[in-house]
């Protein structure tokens, strides 16, 4: 063994770089494997994966820990956190951005937005890109530029062997293909290049009002959303604020409707028209609590939609549903908006359609969701037992209320759990993904990274 090697060691448990290399978003979800490692470069990747395979134990790979519930239980496997010390490079003349393992999203928007573009990110800014892009990736911009698994031109793939492949179009086709939305499991992924778009000036920001005009204002915007431009990307929510957040009190006082979200400002579609398209009729339904809609720039939506910074503990749901007649608008608000989900934290409605459900030539096995919107209900835990178990039910009400919309498909990066009815795509797809990790990863080295929904059921 030389001294690089024996530098470089796993952690074991009860040690203070075993917990760091461990922890997760949802603080709920607490996993023990045999070792852990963080690894900064894709040298200490090869290192801590030769180290797990000679010790017969698979590898789980962890960035920032937002889909850790997603996967299966832990088994006989090392943790690598991976964490790798590479700042985003912009290409501004290809529009195109390489990042590596372990970059945040709002990363890539720092470092794109004095450019005048943007990477097809979601609502948080902590979510780690690559994993994000494994499983699709509803995005912020996505009905107008598609699922951000659609961006993703080509990878650095480190396999089980200690290899670090190139995979592109040119290089493998159905590996790229494959990894574009199917889930994990391939390997790691140490680096990918992603195309960016350009967007200067976008209308976004957030409206409140009471929870009595839910209603109202619910179905106004279901009506706008059937046929919104897709330079609009928005999500309705009822929400409950614990009292020590730090909003304004009238937000506090109650349940709160929210209307948030993103429009791109474009020639021919001013975003404030699109915007006002929306928002003024909902205004003359209800004087609003707070309004923060404004003109403003790309880096305004990393915190738009105001997802926590920190991790939490939570219980999530999640379907893809159809569109919402009278009778779903009154299903999903005998949850979201009485006491049946009172221990809820929210209940949202994420607005799909445009380009998200067309896919596209560029496109890999996951390149489009059908649906009109994707339901994402989250409940955060406080360590009392009944209460705690008031939000389990609650989840599974509303799961079972809306059930009659369900499409029967999930979005991978809203997986919620570790639960039989996660489901990325159909069987003769998840079977093709399947035989394509058999090839790159025989042993299996990597099979505990893939997403339930892309299991082979």
């Amino acid at each position: 063994m030389t001294t690089d090697q024996q530098a470089f060691a796993l952690a074991e448990p009860g040690t203070a770089e075993y917990a760091a290399a461990v922890a997760t978003y949802n603080l709920d979800v607490r996993l023990q494997p045999r070792f852990a490692v963080t690894v900064h470069d894709a040298g200490e990747a090869r290192q801590a994966i030769a180290e797990a395979r000679a010790r017969g134990l698979g590898v789980r790979i962890l960035a920032t820990g937002h889909l850790s519930d997603a996967c299966a239980p832990l088994g006989d496997e090392v943790v690598v956190r991976v964490a790798f010390d590479e700042p985003v490079r912009v290409d501004v003349e290809a529009r195109r951005a390489t990042v590596h393992a372990g970059t945040r999203w709002g990363e890539i928007a720092q470092a794109a937005a004095p450019h005048g573009l943007v990477g097809v990110h979601g609502t948080s800014p902590t979510v780690g890109a690559l994993g994000y892009l494994l499983g699709g990736g509803i995005s912020v911009y996505g009905r107008r530029f598609g699922l951000a698994a659609n961006s993703l031109r080509s990878v650095e793939l480190l396999t089980a062997d200690g290899v670090l492949r190139t995979v592109d179009a040119e290089s493998d086709p159905e590996l790229l293909d494959a990894i574009r939305g199917g889930g994990g499991g391939f390997g790691l992924l140490a680096s990918a290049t992603v195309e960016l778009h350009p967007v200067a000036q976008v209308m976004t920001g957030a409206i409140f009002w009471p929870i009595a005009v839910a209603p109202e204002i619910l179905a106004g915007w279901c009506e706008w959303a059937r046929d919104a431009p897709r330079t609009a990307s928005t999500s309705f929510r009822t929400i409950r604020f614990p009292p020590d957040a730090p909003l304004p009190p009238e937000l506090k006082a109650g349940p709160v409707v929210c209307v948030d979200g993103v429009v791109i400002d474009e020639p021919g579609q001013p975003g404030q028209d699109v915007a006002g398209g929306l928002l003024e009729p909902l205004r003359r339904i209800s004087v609003p609590l707070v309004d923060t809609w404004h003109l403003g720039g790309p880096l305004d939506v990393t915190s738009t939609h105001m997802d926590p910074l920190d991790p939490l503990p939570y219980e999530g749901e999640h379907l893809l549903l159809g569109e919402l007649d009278s009778a779903g608008q009154a299903a999903w608000l005998s949850v979201a908006a009485t006491d049946a989900g009172a221990d809820l934290a929210f209940v949202e409605l994420r607005q799909l359609g445009g380009a998200i459900a067309e896919g596209g030539a560029n496109g890999g096995v996951l390149d489009r969701l059908h649906g009109a919107y994707a339901l994402y209900v989250l409940g955060v835990l406080i360590g009392d037992a009944q209460r705690d178990a008031r939000v389990t039910q609650q989840l599974a009400l509303a799961r079972k209320t809306l059930t009659p919309w369900d499409t029967g498909y999930t979005a991978p990066t809203f997986a919620a759990g570790w639960t039989e009815h996660q489901r990325s795509f159909d069987d003769a797809t998840a079977r093709r993904v399947q035989a394509i990790r058999d090839r790159v990863d025989p042993e299996g080295v990597f099979a505990g990274n893939v997403v339930r929904g892309a299991r082979v059921r």
